[in-house]
């Protein structure tokens, strides 16, 4: 039997022993076949296999042709940022809520994975951002999003007051909770819980949504996915201020530091069931239409 994929990393929820079964069933499932298998380091104590071959989530999407998460939306985030370096694709099993991102079922699995193994499926690239801070003119932290990155305020009661740029043009100054600045992977996530707009995963664009501004006018922004946005504080005493990028949290950041949020050269490889319809996921995950066909 020929494999489109012979070596395959499985990456499971932390911490959750209620994904044993499922990732079990994977990895026999994927054992069968014949597939060259490791298990992330986590993930691997739910496993009661002999033989069994574990390692750090990066070292294997170094190093395997596909990466399959099991899980929801965040641990598809999390192997999503260690497969972009080096392009892997990523297939994802939902045991979560929504899944946008992880469209198979574990009831489907055998069924779905075997037609994705063997070379049935869509392919669909996905941009991500890439966060620089600077302090001093130095970078102090680094890190990738596939949804997003957000500046708020943190453990303070006051709005933080920033400015933000695009391509070193000055747009605004706002009085906020902060700023959502998402990709349209993002704007199902966190944005489309401010007030942004849904994008369609094959724009080339970004969305900037505030939080809570002061100026009711203060309206999301969509721009090119080319621009660099730089985001600074405009404020005269030190605040409490927090980036976070997807759900990883960059605390303490000053005043006097500076934001630059550009995309990621290298986008994400995302495998669907090439009966993939983006707007059937938008009215089963939202609830659209009420369950009636047009």
């Amino acid at each position: 039997m020929p494999h489109h994929f012979s070596r395959i990393g499985l990456v499971g929820k932390i911490g959750d022993p209620s994904s044993a079964d499922t990732v079990t069933e994977l990895y026999r499932f994927l054992l069968r076949r014949g597939h060259q298998l490791t298990v992330d380091d986590d993930t691997a104590p739910y496993i009661h296999e002999i033989g069994l071959n574990s390692a750090p989530t990066a070292d294997i999407a170094r190093n395997c042709d596909l990466l399959i998460s099991v899980g929801g939306d965040g641990t598809f985030l999390t192997s999503a940022r260690a497969a972009a370096d080096y392009e892997t694709p990523l297939l994802g099993v939902n045991l979560g809520r929504l899944g946008f991102l992880t469209d198979i079922s574990p009831l489907q699995l055998s069924n779905r994975l075997a037609q994705i193994l063997n070379g049935q499926y869509r392919l669909e690239e996905r941009r991500i951002l890439q966060a620089k801070i600077y302090r001093g003119g130095e970078i102090i932290h680094r890190q990738t999003a596939v949804n997003e990155v957000v500046v708020h305020r943190w453990l303070t009661p006051s709005m933080v007051e920033i400015i933000t740029r695009i391509d070193g043009v000055y747009l605004n100054t706002q009085r906020s909770d902060g700023l959502i600045v998402a990709t349209p992977t993002g704007s199902t996530a966190y944005s489309l819980s401010a007030g942004g707009p849904i994008l369609h995963p094959a724009l080339r664009a970004l969305v900037l949504v505030p939080l809570n501004p002061h100026t009711l006018s203060n309206r999301p922004l969509v721009v090119d996915d080319q621009v660099e946005i730089e985001i600074r504080f405009n404020q005269s005493r030190e605040i409490n201020a927090q980036v976070t990028c997807d759900h990883l949290e960059i605390p303490d950041v000053q005043t006097g530091d500076k934001i630059i949020i550009k995309t990621a050269k290298k986008p994400i490889k995302i495998l669907h069931p090439e009966d993939h319809d983006f707007f059937h996921i938008l009215r089963s995950k939202l609830n659209w239409s009420g369950g009636y066909p047009a």
